[in-house]
């Protein structure tokens, strides 16, 4: 069994590398920010103090962080996992980034002879918690099977779609999709609770015919209550749609209800709420409908 190195121990990361030290995995992890290691430590984990000390004890490195640049420093920045990990070693990302930049980053660790697959999830946190996760891989097929059984250990559905940054690719037409899903939802719920039913009633009815989602099922609740303990946050989720909205440039698609949850999202993120889960969409709708928002 190969050894892992674990490189961001955010929401997500952290969840997910648990499940690879509890799938049998020997794990190293580093963090950027200290102190988010200490329940992995106590799976029988290892912590180290750069990304390159992550590498270097493993031969596999797993990589869950924000953002492009995020993913450029813990890589190829001073004691990044370039510097570690030896010839032959693979870098798995399930991070959400730029599909170009992704591709531009297989190639320069192939240059240093280290494989690269793409490997952005969805599921949210629950997902995260119960290794149910939603995988979408890019990369060279070899690099994909042996990433394969590291998937595995995080997610359930796992897909390989083509070369490096397909992956991301289709993570951020992912995005697209979910975006409607939550404004539908939190319009639904708003109409709902103006109307004068109960929403909570309604969602069950909804969720038992056509109109069933994952976001109806798990986030109607939120959004009628209006509170938006963390799952996925605004923030993060208005990055990605940044992406998949250049992606959609890139290719001449129009994606009008993406590029709407974007102005929104930009909205709840100018006014404080960044770091809610992002079916604090409804904030926008209850507030434009005259609701507390």
């Amino acid at each position: 069994m190969e050894r892992i190195g674990f490189v961001g121990l955010g929401t997500m990361g952290a969840a997910m590398a648990a499940n690879l030290r509890r799938a049998g995995y020997e794990v190293t992890a580093w963090n950027r920010t200290p102190g988010r290691a200490g329940d992995l430590v106590a799976l029988g984990a290892g912590e180290a103090t750069t990304p390159a000390g992550a590498a270097r004890e493993s031969d596999v490195v797993v990589v869950c962080v924000s953002d492009t640049p995020d993913v450029e420093a813990v890589l190829f920045g001073p004691d990044g996992v370039a510097t570690g990990l030896a010839r032959g070693g693979l870098v798995i990302d399930c991070s959400t980034i730029a599909p170009g930049a992704t591709a531009g980053f297989a190639t320069r660790l192939a240059e240093a002879g280290i494989g690269f697959v793409d490997a952005p999830v969805s599921g949210g946190s629950e997902g995260a918690r119960d290794a149910t996760l939603t995988i979408f891989a890019g990369g060279e097929p070899d690099a994909f099977e042996r990433a394969r059984p590291v998937l595995a250990a995080m997610g359930k559905t796992i897909t390989h779609f083509g070369p490096a940054g397909s992956g991301q690719a289709v993570k951020a037409i992912n995005q697209v999709v979910v975006t409607g899903a939550y404004l539908s939802v939190a319009e639904g719920m708003v109409l709902a609770i103006k109307a004068g039913l109960d929403p909570a009633l309604v969602a069950d009815a909804l969720n038992a015919g056509a109109a069933r989602s994952w976001v109806l099922e798990n986030r109607s609740g939120r959004m009628i209550d209006n509170e938006y303990p963390l799952g996925f946050r605004t923030s993060l989720h208005l990055k990605d749609l940044a992406i998949g909205l250049e992606l959609a440039r890139s290719v001449g698609a129009a994606m009008p209800v993406a590029g709407l949850a974007a102005q929104l999202e930009a909205g709840l993120v100018g006014r404080g709420h960044g770091d809610e889960d992002m079916s604090s969409l409804a904030r926008t709708i209850r507030s434009l409908s005259g609701l507390e928002g």
